[in-house]
This record gives structure tokens, C-alpha cells and sequence, in this order.
């Protein structure tokens, strides 16, 4: 058996594994991933990309114009439609999601519909750029044994059959919702496991110029026939997905030949002769759970190996992208000895919580879409509701009801609070008396710079480089007020971790008055921010002792105190 040596091992090269490698490979910590496809997701499968995930992107190194290139336009995919049919009566619509250039002011890159089957190669060219290499196709991930010092790992070729043993320090796990590393460490998961199941026809076809098909990211069928029917475009030229329900007790995904996946998307069209391909099929279960632990001792669970959500939302790619960015600048911190490995604990203790939260609201995002089939009078009888629905829809009053479901949904796709606010109340980080944080909201976001929260962006100067672009991937930064000097000489004072330091002035940053109120800072204060932009420390005006505030900051952050330098 070959063997290979390596500080981390990705299983898993999804979004979340290409990205937690990624973001190792920028911080100079090598990695090895290795992942039991033959290449990158072919499906277009996830296509929510929110604007945290992307400011992420940003600071990885991922090709911004090549992102712009493969996102759809806001134009065309900024709506939301509740149909008869696809090509039918519309019965109402949404806005999808915050995606125009007024959201510049609270991020650098907003929100867009990119189809993980572009994304992935986008982060690959990314990986491939920064470490020269690709991750391992075809090799299966069989056992992994913490030896204390280190993990020792077996992955197998898909096609030869040969192993191969993996040495390294840590492994992140980023394996999926099935993921094998997870259940061979005995970790279990919490929440409803069988909420519905569905099957995804991925089918080609060009919907552009289609008589009465407006542009648009989701098109809810309501014609009882298509039993609840989801159209999703990615591409309005090229390619969709059709989502049936369907009940696995009764029926396996190879009972959905390509045929019938074509007669089915086009019982769901207004015009069946419409030209079609079927280009994949798969099923699905969706499920609101999350793991017990995200550790166990060097191994790390990340992205769907440890939370799976409803698609009402479209938290969990961008969860899985968070994950890891919360746990590779803690990875290379600990490995290149800058702070205690107690710091690998706060991982959990982070992001635990945010999934939950995710996991919560993605249900509840679920569930209320059933307001409108109720409304409709729409029941397990075909026949009867079809008779339902045509006098709901003849009458004012039945109208009225069923625009008024339509509109009660429009949280679940208006999320900039839980997509840009969230936030970590304990963990790498130290707050103090008038550290409370504004409280959560799903639909409005709230910038601040109480500890735990996402530093708040600003365009400095005039060109088009935001504050978050100034925080490093390898180190901190401790942003100052412009009367705020003496926070940097106090750092110098020191023997703290790699840090870089910022002064605000006016001519750096236009808006410097608005963005002090939002930081909570006087012209005198600092934020301590950490490698993933999370503000990690406040102190809101200079005080008297400003080498004892960081020192105390640091220990707090990294679990270790900086000592004065001889």
C-alpha cells in the first residue's frame, strides 16, 4: 500500500471541500483532497450563492469576472412565480432575493444564482491556480484512525481497487449528507430525517421567447395534476430541473427512465411540444437535521456531513462555504503554532449554532409553502381538486385568499439578515459591557461591529475595493479610528500572533463617520478583526491601557497570552 503525507486531508470535493483546501492553500498550509467522483458536479443541483459565500470567494481568490460570467442575470433570475403551469396563468410572484446594485452598500457582491455545476469548476480553477494541483478523482475515503499525533487514512481507486494510507494532522470531512466519515465516528444527527422526497429531472432546453414564460429562478406549479411540481431555471438558453414528489416506499429513482421524466416535465409545460432532453435523474430526501459534534479529536465535519436543509432558502452550499472558512484560518493558526489548539474547539461552538438556526428557518420556509395549495383547496384527490382550484380561481374572493398566501412567503426568499447577519455569540472571540449585539432579523440586515459579527463593509476611496478586502487571510487586523494611532504602537508593545493594522482617515474610507456609528467605535477605537472577517474584539475609544485590552483580546482569541518582547 502507497502512503502519502500531508498537514490536512479533504474528503470531499464539493463546495465546501474545494473551499476549506482553498483557503488552507492561501493561508500556505498544504492539503490533499480526494473525492469518490470523477470530476466536479455535472447537475446543476444548488444555485442559491449568497452574498456572504461571494465576498468569501473574494478574499479566496476565486476569478471575480469569471463568477460575473457564470451567475445569471439579476434580470432573469429575480423573480419567483406561483403557475398553473410553466407557460400558464400566473397566479402571483416574488422578488427573489436582494440581487440589485443598491445592496452595494452593505456588500461588495451581492447575491446571485450560480449553479453549483459552474461554481465548483470555479473554485477548482481557484485551487488549481493557488496549490499547482487538482484534487484526487476517483478515490474513495474507506477508514480514518486518530492516532493522537496524527490521522491515519485509507482512500481506495474507484477503478483499480488499490489503497492507498494518508498521513496527516487533521482531516476535514466534507463528505455530504450521507457522509461515511461521520457515521464511522458515531455521530449522530438531530431533526426531522423524511419531511418529502423528490425526484430531480435535470433536462435541457431553451425557455427564452416560450409564449408567456416570464423570467424567472422558480415557477411553483399549481395545477393539482403536476402533484406539486417545481420548476427550476438556471439558464434560461440551455438548462433547467424539473422537482416531482414522489414516495420512495413505492417507487425507486429507476423507475424514472428518460422517458417518462420527458412526458412528465412536459405535463408540466402549457406547450408539451416543446423541444426537450433529459440529461440526468436522481432522487432526493429532504430533512432538517444537524449533527450532535462537528470534532472528534483531529477529524472536522463540514458542509452537509454535519447539517441538512430544506432548499428553502438555499442555506446549504453557503453554510458548507461558511463552515469552512470558519475552520481553515483556525487550522493554519494551530499549525503554524500562532495559537493554542484549544482554538480548534471553537469551531463547533460557532457554527453549531448558526445551523441550527439555518436548519430552523429553512423548515419553516418549507412548511409555509403549503399555505398556498390550502388555499387553493388543493387535496390529496386529483379529481376533486382540480374542480377546487378551477372555482378558487373564478372567484374574486378565492383570488384574494390565494394572493395572500403567495405574499406570506415572501421571507423565504428575502433572507439578508441571516445570509450576511449571522453572527457568533461564543467562541474566538471577547465581548464586554455594551457588546450587545442588534437582534437577529430574518429580512433586515443590521451591520455592526459588536464582536462575533461580520466586520461591516465600506468602499474605500473610489475605486472598487471594499474594507473586507484589507483583512488578510493569514493574520488579523486591527482596524483603528483616526485618532487611533496609539492602538497600533500598543500591538507593537506586544508579542501577539501576525497582525496587520489599518488606520481609517477619511480619505481611505469617504463614509468614515457612518461606518464608525455602525462599528460602534469613536474616532479612538479599534476592532481586533479576525482571519474570516468576524470582528473578534471591540474597544470603542482608547482607554488607558491599550496593551493590556489586546493582550487580553488575543489570549481570549487564540488561547494564548502575547508577552511583552524583551
Amino acid at each position: 500500500m502507497s502512503a502519502y503525507e500531508v498537514p490536512v486531508l479533504v474528503v470531499g470535493a464539493g463546495p465546501t471541500g474545494l473551499m476549506a483546501a482553498l483557503l488552507l492553500e492561501q493561508q500556505g498550509i498544504a492539503s490533499h483532497v480526494v473525492e469518490r467522483r470523477p470530476g466536479p458536479q455535472r447537475a446543476p443541483a444548488a444555485h442559491v450563492v449568497n452574498a456572504r459565500t461571494l465576498e468569501i470567494c473574494r478574499a479566496a481568490g476565486v476569478d471575480r469576472l469569471a463568477v460575473a460570467e457564470a451567475a445569471a442575470d439579476p434580470e432573469e433570475a429575480g423573480w419567483v412565480y406561483w403557475v398553473t403551469r410553466l407557460g400558464g396563468r400566473v397566479l402571483g410572484r416574488l422578488p427573489f432575493e436582494r440581487q440589485g446594485d443598491d445592496q452595494l452598500a452593505v456588500t461588495p457582491t451581492p447575491l446571485r444564482n450560480l449553479s453549483q455545476s459552474r461554481f465548483e469548476p470555479l473554485l477548482l480553477d481557484a485551487l488549481q491556480r493557488t496549490a499547482g494541483r487538482a484534487p484526487a478523482w476517483g478515490r474513495e475515503w474507506i477508514a480514518s484512525v486518530d492516532e493522537g499525533h496524527r490521522v491515519r487514512s485509507v482512500v481506495r481507486d474507484v477503478e483499480s481497487g488499490r489503497e492507498q494510507e494518508i498521513s496527516s494532522r487533521y482531516v476535514v470531512a466534507a463528505d455530504g449528507a450521507g457522509s461515511g466519515v461521520r457515521k464511522s465516528l458515531g455521530i449522530d444527527v438531530q431533526g426531522p430525517a423524511g419531511i418529502q422526497s423528490f425526484v430531480m429531472v435535470h433536462f435541457r432546453a431553451c425557455l427564452r421567447g416560450v409564449p408567456e414564460v416570464p423570467p424567472g429562478v422558480l415557477f411553483f406549479l399549481c395545477d393539482p395534476r403536476s402533484r406539486g411540481g417545481v420548476f427550476v431555471v438556471h439558464d434560461l438558453d440551455r438548462e433547467s430541473v424539473y422537482m416531482i414528489p414522489h414516495d420512495p416506499a413505492t417507487e425507486s429513482v429507476e423507475d424514472y427512465d428518460p422517458a417518462r421524466c420527458a412526458k412528465l416535465v412536459r405535463e408540466g409545460l402549457e406547450d408539451p411540444t416543446l423541444p426537450l432532453e433529459v440529461e440526468n435523474v436522481s432522487a432526493w430526501t429532504m430533512t432538517a437535521q444537524v449533527a450532535d459534534r462537528y470534532r472528534a479529536g483531529r477529524i472536522f465535519l463540514c458542509g452537509d456531513a454535519v447539517h441538512r436543509f430544506p432548499p428553502t432558502g438555499g442555506l446549504g452550499l453557503n453554510s458548507g462555504v461558511q463552515d469552512a472558512h470558519n475552520l481553515a484560518w483556525k487550522l493554519a493558526a494551530v499549525l503554524r503554532s500562532h495559537a493554542d489548539p484549544a482554538l480548534l474547539d471553537t469551531y463547533e461552538r460557532e457554527r453549531r449554532p448558526v445551523a441550527q438556526t439555518n436548519a430552523d428557518q429553512s423548515l419553516r420556509n418549507a412548511l409555509r409553502l403549503l399555505q398556498v395549495p390550502q388555499a387553493l383547496g388543493i387535496t390529496e384527490s386529483i379529481e376533486a381538486s382540480c374542480e377546487r382550484v378551477a372555482a378558487t380561481l373564478a372567484d374574486p374572493d378565492g383570488i384574494a385568499r390565494v394572493r395572500a398566501a403567495i405574499e406570506a412567503q415572501a421571507e423565504h426568499f428575502d433572507m439578508p439578515g441571516l445570509q450576511l447577519g449571522f453572527r457568533y455569540d461564543d467562541g474566538a472571540l471577547l465581548r464586554r459591557p455594551g457588546d450587545e449585539a442588534p437582534a437577529l432579523e430574518v429580512r433586515r440586515f443590521t451591520p455592526t461591529g459588536c464582536p462575533g459579527a461580520r466586520l461591516p463593509h465600506a468602499w474605500l476611496g473610489r475605486g472598487n475595493e471594499s474594507l473586507l478586502d484589507r483583512v488578510p487571510l493569514d493574520r488579523f487586523l486591527l482596524v483603528t479610528g483616526p485618532a487611533g494611532a496609539a492602538w497600533i504602537d500598543a500591538l507593537a508593545s506586544i508579542d501577539a500572533p501576525p497582525t496587520a493594522s489599518l488606520v481609517l482617515t477619511s480619505e481611505l474610507l469617504p463614509e468614515l463617520p457612518r461606518w464608525l456609528s455602525q462599528a460602534g467605535l469613536e474616532p479612538s477605537g479599534a476592532l481586533l478583526v479576525r482571519p474570516d472577517q468576524h470582528v473578534a474584539w471591540r474597544g470603542p475609544a482608547l482607554g488607558d491601557a491599550p496593551s493590556e485590552e489586546l493582550a487580553a483580546a488575543f489570549t481570549a482569541v487564540v488561547g494564548r497570552s502575547p508577552r511583552s518582547p524583551m
